[in-house]
């Protein structure tokens, strides 16, 4: 059998029917790690991240900067490489921020988003010494020039903008409509409202603005569009009251491949297109160039990442529908159970073999939605104790992983140089009972 177009992102490999990532054997790895397992290249991540930053300096010099949109995979490691990178991040918890401040990441230069921070929320990532703000609302705007008030700091802020554009992706990622729960709209002077509270507050700095249209976006064509409403926003704040933006970050949401059939992005040479766009855009309102920001997340980490399960039963109901379960789950990949997202699930040490059954991938839960992915090609001699790899798990996978049944988190194994280590151990029964009194 021909499974070569599985191999959908370049780390995969594979040596007499076993799948290979980063260059490693992925059924050593489940030897001698056990499994659930959530893998990630390194090298990959280190790779991706150098695209953005080295492009965005490329077309923007000084002013060009990438973040790093932690909210997709965030544990201590992850900031250590992207300090090493010279991104910056965003984070948008105080989980978050305790993660990159405990990893001795830079903090200043994070950027804390959420669309509702807490008045503790907002006085931790003051002491932690958050660079910026990303505020959503008038009544957040409020809260942190208080708290900033109390401690006797001028806090620096950014304000996030609704420019009020469809990206056409799923609708639960889909941030950049008027009636989006993120941000202030244009079209309804609520942006130029919060602009005008902004400037009048003695503790905040008004730093620029933000704006993100959502995920999964393969098209340059939508960057564009928004460096359009957004420039043109940047001029009428001067015009309106008399504000230079020293900063604009215009999101990130490149799309990556989970199936065969979706494109691959020539990331570098979109942000070229978007980059020349922006400039000729910028001269023609006659406005100075501020500062670019993308914050890029799940394009940076998915391809990075591969999950290992062991089956532990293959149900066949003749006539009617087959099930191979495994022994993860929603608890460690909510994706598809969310968004109905699709993925590439391979038998990984028979990729060779034919895949004469059809059957849907489900995890351990008591759950009838604990799907990894239905409908799915697999040998139909499989059986209890095979290796099953699902494909880009990097983004959204231990970032969103529950206890749900009780169940512990598997850890996280980077790969690097053919060499792995744990970055975060595998939750034990000791720990799901830590909390409890």
């Amino acid at each position: 059998m021909d499974f070569s177009k599985d191999l959908i992102c370049e780390n995969l490999t594979a040596e007499e029917g076993v799948l290979y990532f980063a260059g490693q054997n992925t059924a050593a790895l489940a030897q001698k790690y056990g499994t659930p397992l959530y893998l990630m290249d390194e090298d990959r991540i280190r790779q991706q991240a150098r695209v953005y930053h080295d492009t965005l300096q490329e077309c923007f010099g000084e002013k060009g900067h990438a973040l790093y949109a932690s909210k997709a995979c965030s544990f201590k490691r992850m900031y250590a490489i992207m300090a090493e990178e010279g991104l910056g991040v965003d984070v948008v918890s105080a989980g978050e921020i305790a993660t990159a401040y405990k990893a001795g990441f830079p903090m200043e230069n994070a950027y804390f988003h959420s669309s509702n921070k807490t008045d503790a929320d907002v006085a931790y990532a003051m002491d932690c010494g958050v660079g910026t703000f990303v505020v959503d609302h008038p009544e957040e705007l409020t809260a942190i020039n208080a708290v900033a008030g109390e401690k006797g700091v001028v806090q620096p802020v950014m304000l996030r903008i609704t420019p009020g554009i469809d990206c056409h992706t799923y609708e639960a990622v889909n941030t950049g409509k008027v009636d989006s729960k993120f941000g202030s709209a244009i079209v309804t002077g609520d942006a130029s409202r919060i602009t005008a509270q902004a400037l009048s507050l003695p503790n905040v700095k008004l730093c620029g603005f933000h704006c993100h249209i959502g995920s999964q976006v393969f098209d340059s064509s939508v960057y564009i569009a928004t460096v359009d409403v957004m420039v043109d926003f940047l001029k009428d704040m001067l015009d309106t009251h008399g504000y230079a933006a020293e900063k604009l970050d215009i999101g990130g949401g490149y799309g990556v491949r989970y199936i065969a059939c979706e494109p691959t992005i020539d990331i570098a040479a979109s942000i070229r297109e978007v980059a020349a766009y922006m400039k000729k855009k910028v001269a023609a309102v006659g406005i100075e160039m501020p500062h670019v920001y993308m914050e890029p997340g799940r394009s940076i980490v998915a391809d990075a990442g591969l999950t290992l399960y062991t089956v532990g039963a293959v149900k066949k109901i003749e006539g009617y529908k087959n099930y191979v379960s495994v022994d993860g789950g929603m608890t460690d990949n909510p994706r598809f159970a969310l968004y109905g997202a699709p993925y590439t699930v391979l038998p990984a040490t028979r990729l060779g073999a034919d895949r004469d059954m059809t059957a849907d991938v489900v995890g351990r839960c008591c759950e009838s939605g604990d799907i990894i992915q239905p409908d799915v090609a697999l040998p139909g001699d499989m059986t209890r104790g095979e290796l099953l790899a699902v494909l880009t798990t990097g983004a959204y996978h231990y970032s969103m992983a529950s206890n749900y049944n009780r169940i512990p988190r598997p850890p996280v194994v980077m790969l690097r140089d053919g060499e792995s280590y744990v970055a975060v151990r595998r939750e034990t029964l000791e720990d799901i009972l830590a909390l409890d009194e």
